[in-house]
Parts: structure tokens; sequence; C-alpha cells
């Protein structure tokens, strides 16, 4: 019968033409229209747009995987078309030429494009006539307009002779015909030949995937809003993929709590799990569906490790042909694959109900493939997938990233990773990763005390070739960057000492290939070594150890220790009097971990510090008081002591300069302790206490605390002239100063206080000339740094020196502002700050409280008002009291 109606077809006899296939079997029509867009179905013009050049080429291939949205894009697209297009979806049973032609020739004529009559239907089934075809080209070749012809599930067409006769019309047709293949895989045709002579379009599977902007508005026709960080959250873990957002918005809006279900919901236990199983995973072999189940463990795969995993050896052509039929394997590039996230996720919840158990085991086969081939990472993250915390911490440690523990952008990574070690793990490089993350929490104690066992186990212990690790050499470098960084914490140079002269020994032990993968290692030990001769005063062999680890290569891996050794090196500079210089390395600390998103330990935080510092050397008391503020919680509160202690020095500052002198003292010693005493940190808290006694008018208090600090502090040398001179012995004052150094490394914050010290002397000995001189001198030695500090806590002698027309234009735009005041009428240009306890008299001053009202107010004996009264007169240079009131008020004190 079959052959009888192809026979009438053939002869043109009947009225059947075009109404049967060459089986004699009725066309089907469904295979003839678009399918119809749901109502859900979003229009996404990025696509559309894409696809309109499609008239302009005659190829255009739109490749995607299941459920990608290729065919309802196209039907949308043709949808808006203004003129016929021949649609014709392909089926399994179209592999023999002579139906595929057939069915071919039936969409032309079914969208109106005029077939001839002597383009008969193919006679047999199983081959095609090459006149046919010739006869076809031809016809279309002639056409004003192009037919436009959509084959729509091209995958589905295996034959390589229907592509060869496919090419062989489109490429004779010309500018006759638009070919659009919709598929999942590479369709045969030299689609090379076309994309090389700018004759194709093409939408690929990345292109068709879902913006989150497109994701939010497909859920909202679906009747669900969401915020853009969900919408973010459930693109990424689709991958975009259109029918999976849209099975997930279905199961969503029959849920109670949809936000929630698409935040949470389970994959394996889904309609999108069962259209994947169904549509990907349940179409191909045994020994494919085996290997997609075992590789799901893995974030990204090779064929060795697949092999490694199934324990086979065809992982290399089973993954190439499911990369080239788009079966949720995509390809990264040399020889490297992944699988679609929800798809992996599917496919490990299936692995689980398929073979129990099994899961740890691939862990631990990968782990071993991983390290054997050099991916530390990767082997660290399936090792504690598997459980296996010995082989995990021996491979870390022994392949020398205990430094990523402290630095790089993995740090957060590995800290939650080895917070799941449990305390069964037992192993010397267990005991080092203990130790590593109880140092990093600044647990000196428990650190210290899991280090020493390490380090004792290491000693005894014989490396074991099956573990495949380098030896024990790496293990102890590992060991002697944490003895350098407890050394750090508790204050101990001599211990860092022997830290760095181990490490320095056992580096030439490591491969250097090993440690050049890990600079951070020496980064951290050389930021630990110089942070500990900082904490001793050994400031210049501190600068050496920190601009080597400021210098140090790796990028992220580095940008943590690069920023702790920038701020630890504007420590140094402010504490030696350079305010410009330490500003400017405090600001380049804070940018170059910022540059790589990381948020450091301490190096930011110290770095805010020394700012702070500056800003209260320049009076700018609020934006010190900010950037103290921003690290409050940090390991700066902690057992750093370096950083630590100059926190607690510059809040002291802070507080003296708004005239809280009690909490300043109190402020000044942070609750650190530490093996050896800093020079530098006595120093300062001395300068503190002095400050706080001449604030109180006790100079001979100031001069007796820093008679306790050597004499080779000059900031320390310069207060205690400023002390003598309050208590009245200008000669001593001046022999102290004349002991500076005329060259060193003191900067401008010290020397000026010098210069306007002994100022202060010359104009007390009646010598204005030569005070208005040396004002002079440090009003041009402060401005390039703008320092007002040591200027507003001169005293009241300087207002009238800095008020006369030579030194006015100094200090004017920066110190002062206005036109320089009239000698007879000083303006209150500047005041040194009252203390505490002054501001408290002062306040019931202005209440014409009587002195004997004020001391019992204040439970304090008569004798002491009367003190507090003479040292408010003497900062505000008045002699009664309505005065010290009209004066404080213009000084906004009341």
């Amino acid at each position: 019968m079959a052959s009888t109606m192809a026979g009438i077809e053939e002869s043109g006899q009947g009225s059947t033409v075009g109404w049967v296939d060459p089986m004699g079997d009725p066309f089907l029509r469904t295979r003839f229209a678009p399918p119809a867009r749901p109502v859900t179905f979003l229009r996404r013009e990025r696509l559309v747009e894409h696809l309109d050049k499609a008239l302009l080429t005659p190829l255009t291939v739109v490749n995607g995987a299941a459920g990608a949205g290729k065919t309802l894009l196209v039907a949308e697209w043709v949808a808006g078309l203004a003129r016929p297009v021949a649609w014709f979806t392909a089926d399994t049973a179209d592999q023999q030429p002579g139906m595929f032609w057939a069915y071919v020739l039936q969409a032309l004529r079914s969208s109106g494009v005029p077939v001839p009559s002597d383009n008969r239907c193919p006679a047999d089934a199983s081959r095609v006539d090459r006149t046919l075809l010739a006869r076809l080209a031809a016809e279309l070749s002639g056409r004003d307009r192009p037919a436009i012809v959509v084959l729509d599930e091209y995958d589905r067409v295996t034959a390589p002779e229907i592509a060869e006769q496919l090419e062989f019309v489109l490429r004779h047709a010309g500018p006759g015909m638009r070919l659009v293949l919709v598929t999942r895989t590479e369709p045969l045709l030299p689609v090379h030949r076309y994309r090389a002579a700018g004759d194709l379009t093409e939408i690929r599977n990345a292109e068709l995937a879902f913006t989150p902007e497109e994701a939010a508005v497909l859920l909202e026709l679906h009747g669900l809003r969401l915020p853009a960080h969900g919408v973010g959250a459930l693109v990424d873990r689709t991958g975009g993929w259109a029918a999976g957002l849209r099975l997930c918005a279905l199961a969503a809006r029959e849920s109670p709590d949809p936000e929630r279900y698409l935040k949470e919901f389970e994959a394996g236990r889904s309609t999108v799990a069962d259209y994947l199983l169904a549509e990907v995973l349940k179409r191909r072999t045994a020994e494919t569906q085996d290997l997609l189940l075992r590789v799901s463990v893995l974030e990204r795969l090779c064929p060795d490790l697949a092999n490694a995993l199934t324990h086979r050896t065809d992982a290399e052509p089973i993954l190439a042909e499911l990369h080239r039929e788009n079966a949720f394997v995509e390809d990264l590039g040399h020889s490297w694959y992944r699988l679609h996230p929800l798809f992996g996720e599917i496919l490990r919840a299936h692995l689980r109900e398929r073979c129990p158990g099994l899961e740890p085991e691939l862990h631990r086969r990968a782990a071993r493939w991983l390290l054997r081939s050099g991916f530390l990472p990767e082997t660290i993250a399936h090792g504690a997938a598997a459980g296996d915390w010995e082989f995990t911490a021996g491979a870390f440690v022994d392949g020398l990233a205990i430094g990523q523990l402290f630095t790089g952008l993995r740090r957060d990574e590995l800290a939650e990773l080895f917070s799941r070690m449990g305390p069964e793990a037992t192993s010397p490089a267990t005991d080092v990763v203990r130790a590593a993350r109880d140092l990093s929490q600044c647990d000196l104690d428990r650190g210290l005390a899991r280090l020493h066992h390490a380090e004792a186990s290491l000693a005894a212990d014989v490396p074991d070739a099956a573990t495949d690790v380098p030896g024990p050499a790496a293990a102890r470098l590992s060991c002697a960057l944490l003895e350098a960084l407890a050394a750090r914490l508790a204050g101990s140079p001599l211990q860092a000492e022997r830290a760095a002269e181990a490490a320095e020994e056992l580096r030439h032990e490591v491969p250097a290939h090993l440690l050049g993968q890990h600079p951070e290692l020496i980064a951290l030990l050389l930021t630990h070594l110089g942070s500990t001769r900082l904490w001793a005063g050994r400031f210049e062999d501190a600068r050496t150890a920190l601009s080597a680890a400021a210098g140090c290569p790796g990028g992220a891996s580095t940008a943590l220790p690069r920023e702790e050794s920038l701020g630890h090196l504007a420590l140094i500079d402010y504490l030696n009097g350079w305010l410009g210089r330490a500003e400017r390395k405090a600001l380049a600390a804070t940018t170059d971990s910022e540059r790589f998103g990381l948020c450091g330990p301490s190096g930011s935080d110290i770095a805010r510090v020394v700012l702070a510092a500056v800003a209260v050397d320049r009076n700018e008391l609020d934006q010190a008081q900010a950037l103290l503020d921003e690290t409050v919680g940090s390991r700066l509160a902690t057992r750093d002591p370096v950083p630590a202690t100059a926190r607690s020095l510059v809040t002291a500052r802070l507080l003296l300069a708004r005239g809280k002198t009690r909490a300043a003292l109190a402020a000044v010693h942070p609750a650190v302790s530490t093996d050896v005493a800093s020079p530098w940190a006595q120093a300062h808290a001395a300068l503190v206490a002095s400050a706080a006694h001449l604030a109180e008018s006790r100079p001979d208090a100031a001069a007796e605390v820093l008679r306790q600090v050597p004499d080779d502090q000059p900031a320390c040398v310069v207060e205690a002239a400023r002390a003598q001179l309050a208590a009245g012995r200008p000669a001593a004052a001046l022999d102290l100063l004349d002991r500076l150094r005329a060259e060193g490394p003191a900067g401008p914050a010290v020397t000026v206080r010098a210069t306007l010290t002994r100022a202060q002397a010359a104009l007390e000995a009646g010598d204005p000339a030569a005070a208005g001189k040396l004002v002079g001198q440090a009003l041009l030695e402060a401005r390039r740094e703008r320092l007002r500090r040591p200027f507003l806590e001169a005293g009241p002698w300087i207002r009238r020196l800095l008020g006369t027309t030579p030194l006015h234009p100094l200090a004017a735009g920066w110190l002062t502002t206005g036109e320089a005041p009239r000698l007879e009428t000083p303006a209150p240009l500047v005041v040194q700050e009252l203390s505490e306890r002054e501001r408290d008299v002062l306040r019931r001053l202005a209440q014409m409280m009587s002195t004997e009202d004020i001391a019992a107010d204040l439970c304090v004996s008569v004798n002491t008002v009367k003190t507090h009264l003479k040292s408010v007169y003497r900062k505000l240079a008045v002699n009664r009291r309505n005065e010290a009131v009209r004066r404080a008020r213009e000084l906004r004190l009341l």
C-alpha cells in the first residue's frame, strides 16, 4: 500500500499529493506548527533581537540543553515576523533521507512556499533523488524573498547523509533560503565554515541562560516576588536554566512560604529532579549513568579523574559526547569539565539513594588523585568531605599552605572547613592546624601547647610514603611560622629571632617550587618578626623586616601581611614624629587588601590607629574618634601587643586633648601581658601621664614620671623640658633640650614641641624677639604637617605672639582664621586645654558659686579649689572670675 501511494505521487496522479509520507502515513500537522507559548512565557528582547540577524545569514543555530527555552524563543520570534515560516519538528523516525525530505517539502507547502509539481515527495523512505534536491535548491535560489525554514529538535536527526544533503540545498539555495536549526547538539553541518565567512547566527546555552533581572520578571509572571539577593541566589543555583526556573516557580506557588521554598528546596526531591533524571540521565547508557553519578561529587573533572572514580578507562569519549549533546556537562577547556550546578546537586541526591555509603569513598579517591596531580585546594576540600582529617591536615601542612589560614582569599573558607575537624583526628598535622586556628584567635596558651606537641611528634615522625607528602621539612617550616606568631603575641623578641633562624634553615630543605606557590608564608614570617622587633624598640631592624614583607610578591595571597607591614612601618614613622610619612604609609596600607576584596585581621586596623594618632596631632578630634571606633572589636583589643598598645595610647592622647585627664590615665595601659617590656610603650605612657600632670598644674609630678624613662627617647626629653619650665627651672629645661641630637630620627612632632619650649623660655627670659623667631620657625615646620596640638598645648603665652604681624600670616589658614588681631586685644587663637576637674570648677564659677560652695559641691578642700582656680586663670590668661567666665564662653568651653 505504501509503495502504491508513493508511486501515485511520483506520477502526479490522484488528489493525495502532499498528504501522505513515503510510508503511506498521513503527515502529522502538529509537526508543522510552532508550539504555543504559555501565559507565563517571558519575551526576552535581547534574544529576539539577536534572532533577527537570522534574516541576514543563511544559517542560524540555536543550540542549548534540554529545557533551555530555545524552542519557545524561536516560536516567539516566528510569531513576530510578518511573513510565513516553514516549521518542521524533527522526530527519531526521520533518520531516513526520503522521510526527512518529504516532511521538509510538506513544511514548505504548508507555509505557502510554492514547490513545483515536479518536486514530488520521495517515493522511497530510505533515499532521496539528488535531482529532487537540486530542483529544490534551484527553485529557492530564484525567490525574491528568502524562505525561512525552522528545523526544531534537529538533534534527533543523526544521519550524516541527511546533513550532507541539507548543506547541499542550503549552499545552492543561496539568498533564497534562511535555515534555522534548533538543537541540543552541535549539528553535523560544517558550521565552522559559515562562522568563518560571517554567514552564521548563533545563540548558545550561555546566552539562553536567564539573567537575574529576567528571572525576577519571570517569577513575577508566576505571582512571586523575591528580593534581589534571593533571585540572584536562585539564578546561581539553577545556572539561569529556563526549565529549572519555571519548575521552581510552579512548585513555589504551591508552597505556604514561596520565598523560603525557593531558597531551601531540596533539588533531589523536586519536579526539577524528575525532569532532569528523565530527560538527561535515564536516556543514557548504564556506563554513562554510573559515570555521571560518581563525578557528581566533583566541582570540576577531567577524564583521568573521572576514571579514578569509576575504575574504568572510558571517561574521555563519554564526557566529550555529553558536552556535545548539551547534556548539562560544560567544557571548561584543556579537557576539564563541570556539571551544571543543579544537575550535579540532583545527581548527588540520586547517588545517595542508589549507592548509600559510596560518596565518602568517592571523595577519598578524588582527594588522592588531586594531591598526586598537584591540586591542593581541591585535595583539601575532598579530604574534608571524606572525613579523612589526618590525610587532609597532612596534605595541607606538608603542602606549605598553613599561611592561608591567616591571609588570602581562602582564609575564611579554610577556617570553616577545619572547624569541622573533630577531636578524634590525632596526628602532628592536625595539631599544627589546631595550633594555627588557636593562634589566629590569639589564644596563646592553647596554641603553644598544641604547637609544642606537634613539634615533639614531628621530631620522632618518619615520613609515610602512603600519604604522598614531601616529608617533615614543610611541616617544620609551618611550625616556625607559628612560633614567630606566638612570639609576636607574647612580645618575645628572642623567640621570634629563633623562629626566623629556624625558618631560614628549613627553607633550603623545602622544594623551591613549593615555596614559590606559597609566598604568603615568608611574608607572614617577616611581618611577625618585624612586629616583634618593633615592640622591642629596635626600629631600624624592624623596618628592615617589615619593608621586605611589604615588598613581597603574591597578589591577593600576600595582601594582608603587606598591609600589616605597611601599618607597622607607618607606626614607626609616627613614633619618630614624622606625621606625613606615617599618614602616607597608613593610607597605602588600607587600600591594598581592599583591592582584592579582603578584610585583614589587624593590618588595616593598625593603619587606622596611626591615622587617628595623626588626626589627634592635627586637632581633628572627631576624625580621630571615628577612626578609633572602626577598630572596636578587632584583634587590637586582645593579645597583639603592638596594635593594642598603640590604640590605647592614641585613645589616651585623644582624651587628653579633650581635657579628660583621669580617663586618659586609665586608658593608657592595655590589658596585654608580654615577655619583654616595650621601651616606646613605656615612654609614651609616661608622656601621657606627664601631660596629665602638667594639665593639672603639677609640674614636679610630671618631671618625676619622666625621670623613670631612659633619656634616649627624644619626645620624653622634650616633655621633661616642658615640665622643668613649668616648674620655674628654665636652665634645667634648656639643658635637657641641648642634649637632643642636632640630627636624628626625630620628626616635626618632636622638634616643633622642642622649638616652642625654647620660645617660651626665651619669652620668660625677657627676649620676645628670640621667642618670636623660634615660634616662626616652629610654624614653618608644623605647617607642612598641619601639626596643631603643640601650639594648643603651649599655653596662653603664645597667643600674643601669634597675633603679631610677622607670625600671623604663617598661622593663617591652617592654625588660625581671619585677619591678624591687634596686639592690645589678642584674639583667643589657642588655649591650653583645661583638665576635667578644672572644667568642673569653671562650670560652677559660671553659676556664681563661691569658693566654699564649689569645694562643698565637689567634696574637696577650699585650698584645692583655689589651686584649680589659679590654673584656670593661667590657662585662660585672665586674672578674675568674671574674665574667666567671659573668656571660657568666647572659647565655647561653657
